[in-house]
């Protein structure tokens, strides 16, 4: 069989693994097309010591680890600063040069711990970890592969990678949330929490939308830098600035999904505005990322503006 033939169906796993290295689905694409290139260059030579599937992981990850030099660490709100405590004042931009974490469209096919391991929390606190630790820890704890063959990859010694393994799992318990607490989103209950969500959004209806956060809710909105934890500080800016008049915004379940986490187009007077990418649990919503950039929707399959609603004489509202 040719490079094409037994490399095509291990695509999508290398292309999740690059973006975890990189925080960026862009990056990512980037990335894997040129591992993909050099590894078709190098097929005649490939003498099958390791699989397949190791080989095309360790030319994954040295592209991986070059873009990341060249390019720097991808980051979300709160990974730039103290959660904001005033509420009622407009959020602030970032820096010019912050590049910030995008998400990534997922097939809702993938299996649940496939998407455990791409969550926007687990991709954002990898990417406080430098760049060869983050690349011992996804090696070694998401693709499985053996101490010796990622000492290979990254031209060091299986005791350097034992170290850097054990220094990036303390880290990481640090920074984010244990995988297997999380729930998936396809339980009834957390079915109808979504859709009063989604409706309480559409109405600007704060105490709806109070019924289905939990109390240590958080917001993030990139490319702001502010962000706030909390219920209290999370309504009174969305009802201060976001939430002003029902039927403002029209929100659009999306597949493929965020990360594989509960993910809405919203529009603004039809007009794509924003991806809202949920974490749900039974408790409520624990975290809402709204990524302000219209940029994202045709990567998700949607579209940019919303075709105008029609009577039931089939006239667009708008030619009345």
């Amino acid at each position: 069989m040719g490079f094409a033939e037994v490399a095509a169906p291990l695509r999508p796993e290398i292309l999740a693994h690059c973006y975890r290295m990189l925080g960026s689905a862009a990056d990512a694409e980037d990335a894997v097309q040129d591992a993909y290139l050099r590894a078709w260059r190098g097929f005649d030579r490939f003498e099958g010591r390791s699989s397949l599937r190791t080989w095309l992981y360790q030319i994954a990850t040295n592209v991986c680890l070059r873009l990341a030099d060249q390019r720097g660490r991808r980051a979300l709100p709160a990974g730039l600063g103290a959660a904001e405590a005033d509420w009622q004042a407009r959020a602030r931009p970032a820096p010019a040069e912050t590049r910030w974490l995008s998400p990534l469209p997922v097939d809702p096919a993938d299996e649940a711990g496939a998407r455990q391991q791409i969550r926007l929390a687990f991709v954002a606190a990898l990417q406080h970890l430098p760049a060869k630790q983050r690349a011992v820890l996804i090696l070694r704890d998401v693709a499985d592969l053996p101490a010796d063959e990622v000492a290979a990859t990254l031209g060091t010694t299986t005791i350097a990678v034992n170290s850097a393994l054990l220094r990036a799992r303390d880290r990481l318990r640090r920074l984010a949330p244990d995988p297997d607490g999380m729930t998936e989103p396809d339980h009834p209950h957390l079915q109808k929490q979504l859709l009063r969500y989604v409706d309480a959004f559409e109405r600007a209806d704060v105490e709806a939308l109070a019924a289905v956060l939990r109390e240590d809710v958080t917001l993030e909105m990139p490319p702001h830098a502010t962000w706030f934890t909390g219920r209290r500080h999370v309504l009174g800016f969305l009802a201060t600035h976001v939430l002003r008049r029902p039927g403002q915004f029209t929100m659009l379940p999306v597949t493929p999904t965020a990360n594989g986490q509960p993910t809405f187009a919203m529009y603004a007077d039809r007009e794509a505005h924003a991806l809202h990418v949920l974490e749900i649990d039974p408790g409520g919503i624990r975290s809402i990322h709204i990524f302000l950039n219209a940029e994202l929707f045709p990567m998700f399959g949607q579209p940019v503006t919303l075709a105008p609603p029609r009577d039931l004489l089939g006239y667009d509202s708008d030619d009345r």
